[in-house]
């Protein structure tokens, strides 16, 4: 469901800018790129060292779509993105694994750095942080350096800290997208929806 989302911002937002730039942060084995290609964009896919290193094995760098073998959370990588157009920088199932004081200071800096961007992540609520952390990590046999850390209690708290940061939208995963899901996951995904357990912000 999120990998829907993600596809379809990132198809309107070429819409606009055909020769945008996209930042995939925290991009793993993730093939986006691969679904939304126009022909036109620019496309930056960051990761860990080790991360990248694995991905070489299976993807291709070419012209249009680069790998960046670094933490998001160094400046240095800023530099190297080239923006012709406008640029989108998509964190799908990242920042809810470090302190809300990172992905402030994070997103202030893309502030800085590429003013007008757009950024796209999703977030889990407090209850959601706690859920996942006890049913989905640790059933799962990971430790403690998996669980997620920040829980946003309240999406309009962003705009607190940036006076240029914007609300765009709030994508919830489910709704219609869930109507070819079995009844018990319909349901599930409906009650996630509803209690704001895990949703997508474009900023």
């Amino acid at each position: 469901m999120r990998s829907i989302c993600v596809d379809e911002v990132v198809k309107a937002f070429l819409d606009k800018f055909p020769r945008a730039t996209i930042v995939n942060i925290g991009c793993g084995m993730d093939t986006t790129f691969d679904r939304i290609n126009n022909g036109t964009l620019l496309w930056y896919d960051l990761d860990l060292p080790d991360v990248i290193h694995l991905r070489k094995q299976f993807i291709h760098e070419t012209k249009r779509r680069k790998f960046i073998s670094c933490s998001f959370l160094d400046n240095d990588w800023l530099n190297e993105v080239h923006v012709e157009q406008n640029v989108l920088f998509n964190a799908a199932e990242v920042f809810y694994y470090f302190e809300e004081r990172e992905v402030e200071e994070f997103l202030t800096r893309l502030a800085d750095r590429f003013p007008g961007s757009e950024v796209l992540f999703d977030v889990s609520s407090p209850y959601g942080v706690k859920v996942a952390n006890k049913l989905v990590i640790t059933k799962s046999g990971m430790n403690e350096k998996s669980f997620l850390k920040w829980g946003l209690k309240n999406t309009r708290s962003l705009l607190t800290w940036d006076e240029r940061f914007q609300l765009m939208h709030t994508y919830y995963y489910f709704g219609k997208r869930s109507r070819s899901l079995q009844l018990r996951n319909k349901l599930l995904g409906l009650f996630s929806d509803l209690l704001r357990i895990q949703y997508m912000i474009h900023l």
